[in-house]
């Protein structure tokens, strides 16, 4: 794909040391190219260990990349059991770390890529555009910057970095930056003493509808079996509805399905209260309160505003799973064709538009749908689905196995779809603005899935709404 004469020798840069950007460099590799892994991260699989504490949705056997399995047999590494689900750091512990070690220098952490072009050319000038190689401009952990130069760039950052605000517009609400103080944007891992302390018996707000805000409710509703006062209120944009907790016993993800029953019984036995219809406006902070409780709640409690008006009881915390966005700010010197909606490659974007797939699989894809204008730079990963709201390690697996061999030159196994995704057997539809009354009929979602007659080998994993390992609808 990249023009021989001034790139021969110069590796691909592959921005991110998470699952798919470690998945790339193992393909490249076996495709006889040198990859050069830039992770901004202390450690491969940085963003992983961040929700070390989450179990995945699926297998072992669902989310080790072949190439990567290949690469890592020679060492005598083997697949823990396939059948059993792993954690975030059971994840980057047990597979993307001894991944990483076998790659050995070509990953380089505390490396954080801060701006991408051709060499010498802005993205105005057209004139030997092709000809010349990328440029990567990175700032190294003692604040050193420098440049690399690459003969082609596969993003695979992921979307980690920018979770989405509270505010229903898209914007942080009115008041969310600077209650900085009692806002979170991750699912609280409440067996650590100091975080289980910031919500034991204490009010709490949850913004999110997927399967990351189901976390946040099961866990906080066992916390209130042990510490009286704990109560969670649930913050929908929609109405309750009969897919609101997500496939249950249809789910052709078990775990999935037990989380979402498990979020449903939160609310059933009253650990948590559903506040529906409602899309933030601001957070405000109440007037300093009297006595004792002042000094505990030291700085106010907050208040959740609606758009329409509606302002809820206040809350000691709130936290924000609203999903993830993709940052393209060291991108803007490259020519990128995005769809002006979800950000992602505009040939990917109505395979996984959530504005119109609610339910069903996703198409797998290649380099064909990852092209952009500018020759061999590709969004891959998480970050190619921009703010859809979920995404297969699979696909993603299988993104890179194209572009390994399209850059190879292997442009028929680059076209060639070797990966077979089944039904989930859950509803979605999340993208849409539903009105409260449509949902609570079932009519705003786009319809209803039927459990598939087999078990499904998609990978699956939401974190602030947004799908880390994979997804479902």
């Amino acid at each position: 794909m990249s023009s021989e004469n001034t790139t021969t020798g110069l590796p691909v840069v592959v921005i991110g040391a998470g699952p798919v950007g470690l998945a790339a460099a193992a393909h490249l590799v076996g495709r006889g190219l040198e990859p050069l892994v830039l992770e901004a991260g202390p450690v491969a699989g940085a963003a992983v260990r961040e929700w070390a504490h989450v179990r995945l949705f699926s297998t072992w056997a669902e989310v080790v990349d072949p190439a990567a399995e290949k690469l890592l047999a020679p060492t005598g590494w083997t697949r823990p059991d396939a059948a059993t689900y792993p954690t975030g750091a059971d994840w980057a512990e047990r597979y993307l770390q001894p991944l990483a070690d076998v790659l050995g220098d070509r990953v380089r952490c505390g490396t954080t890529v801060i701006g991408v072009a051709r060499a010498g050319r802005d993205r105005v000038v057209d004139s030997g555009r092709e000809e010349q190689p990328f440029t990567v401009h990175v700032r190294r952990a003692d604040g050193g910057e420098e440049r690399i130069a690459a003969r082609a760039v596969i993003d695979a950052s992921g979307t980690w970095s920018l979770p989405g605000p509270a505010g229903a517009d898209g914007l942080p609400a009115l008041g969310e930056r600077a209650a900085a103080d009692r806002v979170s944007y991750r699912v609280p891992d409440l067996n650590d003493p100091a975080v289980r302390a910031r919500y034991a018996g204490r009010r709490t707000a949850v913004v999110g509808s997927g399967a990351s805000a189901f976390t946040a409710l099961a866990a906080l509703a066992d916390l209130a079996k042990e510490a009286p006062g704990t109560h969670a209120v649930w913050i929908l944009r929609r109405g309750l509805g009969a897919d609101t907790y997500g496939g249950g016993e249809a789910d052709a993800l078990p775990a999935r399905g037990a989380l979402g029953l498990r979020a449903k019984a939160a609310v059933a036995d009253g650990y948590a209260s559903a506040a529906t219809g409602f899309r933030v406006a601001a957070l405000e902070r109440v007037a300093a309160l009297e006595g004792a409780e002042a000094l505990e709640r030291e700085g106010g409690r907050l208040v959740l505003v609606a758009e329409d008006g509606r302002r809820l009881e206040p809350v000691d915390e709130v936290i924000v799973l609203t999903g993830f966005r993709p940052d393209l700010s060291f991108l803007s010197e490259v020519r990128l064709g995005l769809d002006e909606r979800l950000q992602a490659p505009v040939r990917l974007a109505p395979l996984i538009d959530p504005n119109v797939h609610s339910c069903g699989t996703v198409y797998p894809h290649g380099v064909r749908e990852l092209s952009h204008p500018e020759r061999d730079i590709h969004l891959a990963g998480m970050k190619s689905y921009g703010r859809a709201p979920t995404f297969l390690a699979m696909t993603g697996y299988e993104q890179v196995r194209s572009l390994a061999a399209a850059l190879a030159g292997d442009h028929e196994a680059a076209e060639r779809v070797e990966l077979t995704l089944p039904e989930t057997g859950v509803c979605g539809g999340a993208g849409l603005f539903d009105e409260p009354e449509e949902a609570q009929t079932g009519e705003g979602g786009g319809g209803c899935c039927s459990a598939p007659a087999a078990s499904t080998a998609s990978v699956t994993l939401e974190i602030g709404g947004r799908a880390v390992g994979s997804g479902g609808c």
